[in-house]
This record gives structure tokens, sequence and C-alpha cells, in this order.
């Protein structure tokens, strides 16, 4: 269950987000009990599979798969994002003071309301998510190494919508989550780096008012260049200082890594188990694109655009690594956080190369 804070209402979040979440594609039980038993086989069979295309081995570190509703989903992430805000929350709590009581009550639910409206948005069109902070306590020690979490009715509206075969695109879509459980239970490090980043950028937040006016200020003249099309940033981006935006850099590049790496081998296996896995690919390629005008724009807005282009990037850098130096080659970027990609070197792989292996 979500914690608790003065400043947000997660329980208000959360049911405000299952409202505004839909009940998904229509599914008999009968048909719904078998999406999950073939999302848990589609998991454990990816397992061997990842391992043996990239060379990276789990070891004894565990990360149970989840086979969710979009509710469940819900949950999973409010508790993941309060986790992530709480030193937001803190400071500003610190610089504010306690409010009156009935200025927190609105407050919270206010704020409330606003993150469950972006739950709510995004739990219809997530598939599959890595989660790498679950069983990490707010003392630094581990329980499970995440949890991966396979949104279920997401996954059936998706392979309706564009009339690819259920059972290849279900394997399809394990094999790239799948990546990111391996990911972050072969590379031990990985899950304190990300989380000391995020740490810096929340930590590094403005919460003085009179800057913080100024910024949404730009913030605002800004926003309608976006809706025109006119300016490529996020919101995230607009209230960003410069510092702020040297985390998100070093942050975008690692997560490019991550997503573009799992889209390698999920092709790159693909063909061996997964027979229509040229057509899947081409259609979900359309898909991410988004379908309607205000869903384009909801995306520019809430940074969804940056986040397909993580896919393309990532994919663009492991297969140029990889046509230089090979999978041994590539997998050196995991020996240490010093050999992780900069946002440069994304776009440069050879330039990775020259600096990794010389």
């Amino acid at each position: 269950m979500v914690g608790r804070s003065t400043m947000i209402d997660w329980d208000l979040a959360v049911s405000a987000a299952s409202r505004m979440s839909g009940a998904g594609p229509s599914i008999t039980r009968d048909e719904a009990e078998a999406v999950v038993a073939e999302l848990r086989e589609g998991a454990e069979r990816s397992t061997p599979l990842v391992r043996d295309y990239t060379g990276l081995a789990a070891g004894s570190r565990t990360a149970p798969v989840l086979v969710v509703d979009r509710p469940g989903w819900i949950r999973a992430n409010a508790d993941g994002f309060a986790e992530v805000i709480a030193p937001l929350v803190d400071k500003l709590q610190t610089r504010k003071g306690a409010p009156s009581p009935m200025a927190e009550a609105v407050g919270s639910r206010i704020t409330g309301l606003e993150v469950g409206a972006l739950l709510g948005f995004m739990s219809s069109r997530v598939l599959g998510q890595f989660d790498p902070f679950y069983g990490l306590d707010s003392t630094g020690e581990s329980g499970p190494a995440g949890r991966l979490l396979l949104v279920a009715p997401n996954i059936v509206h998706a392979e309706r919508e564009m009339g690819v075969d259920p059972r290849d695109f279900r394997l399809w879509v394990c094999l790239h989550e799948e990546t990111h459980r391996v990911q972050f239970t072969a590379v031990p490090w990985m899950r304190d780096h990300i989380r000391g980043e995020i740490e810096a950028l929340v930590g590094e937040i403005e919460v003085d008012p009179g800057k913080l006016a100024a910024m949404v200020g730009e913030g605002v003249k800004r926003v309608g260049d976006i809706l025109r099309g006119d300016d490529d940033v996020s919101l995230l981006d607009l209230f960003s200082s410069a510092h702020q935006r040297e985390v998100l850099d070093r942050i975008t590049a690692v997560m490019s890594l991550l997503e573009g790496h799992a889209d390698v081998v999920m092709d790159g296996v693909g063909p061996e188990v997964i027979p229509t896995v040229k057509d899947i690919r081409r259609r979900f390629t359309e898909r991410r694109k988004g379908t309607s005008y205000l869903d384009r724009v909801l995306r520019k807005l809430l940074g969804l655009d940056a986040k397909m282009a993580q896919y393309r990037d990532g994919a663009a850098f492991t297969r140029g690594v990889l046509d230089q130096v090979g999978m041994e080659g590539f997998n050196a970027v995991w020996a240490e956080p010093a050999n992780l990609p900069s946002r440069v070197e994304i776009a440069d792989p050879a330039a990775w190369v020259r600096r990794v292996h010389g």
C-alpha cells in the first residue's frame, strides 16, 4: 500500500486513476485466465532465451513476475512514485512549515487528483514494466531485486488493435520485459546507480517561491509552442535547472541503453521462436506514434515522445556497438557505472567504443 503524505492524497490518486483507466477489452473469465497463464509461461520461457542471446546471467538474485490488471499497475506505480518523491515532499514541508488542517485537506486532494490523472492516462497504455526499486526499503536494505509487471488487458487490447498473432505478440512482449529483469538482476549496481541519479534530480528541484514563479512563467510561454508542434521539449524540460538537465541527460542515456538493448534482444531472439516477429515489429512501430491529436499532445507534454526516442536511439547505439565489438565487447557497458554511455555517445556508438575499448 502506498505511503501517506500530507501533500498528496495517495488513496484518492489511486481511486481516481482506477476510474479513469477504463475496463479494458471485453474478455471472458476463461479467456482472461488463459492470457494470464500464457504470459507467465512466456516470461519463464524468455529467461533462458535472453540469457543465451546476451550472455548475462542473473545468478541468485530474484525478481518476481506479476500479471496485473490496470488497477494493479496503478497501485504498484503509486507505491513507486511515493517512494521517489518522498525527499521532495520532505523538502517542501520543511520550507513551508506545517499547513493548516484545511489547506492540508484541500491541497492533498488536488495533488491526489493530478497524480491520479497521470496514472490513469498511463495505465491504459503500458504493456509491461520492470520496477527496479521494489524490495528496496528506506534504509537501503534489499529484498527482491525488483519486480516485473505484465499488464494483461493492455496486451490483449494492443494485439487486437494491431491484428497480430496473440501467442507470438505475448511472447514478444515478455522477451522485452524479461530483458529488463535480466539487466537489473545480472548487474547488481544498476539499481543503486539509477536510484542515486533520481534522488539527485529530485533533490535539486527548486522550492524558492520567486525562482519557481519565474520558471513557471517561462514554462507557460513555451507550452503554447509545444501545442503548436514548434518545440521538442516536455514539461519536465521546462521546469528544470541547468544542473538538473545534466542529471536528466545521464538518466536519459542510461534509460536509452536499457530500452534500446531490450528492443534489440527481443528482435534478435524473435526470429527463432516468433514466426511473425517482422510483422509485429512493423505494426508496433506504427502504434508507438500515437493515434489522435490529443494523444500526441499528451505524449509530448508528458515526455512520452522522448520515451519513444529512447527505444529508437538506444537500439541504434546497441546495434552500432555490436557491429564493432560484438556482444562480449558490448557487455563491457555493464562492468561499472563509468562504462555507461553518455547522451552524446548514445548518438555516436564509435565514440563509446573508443573510450571503453581504446
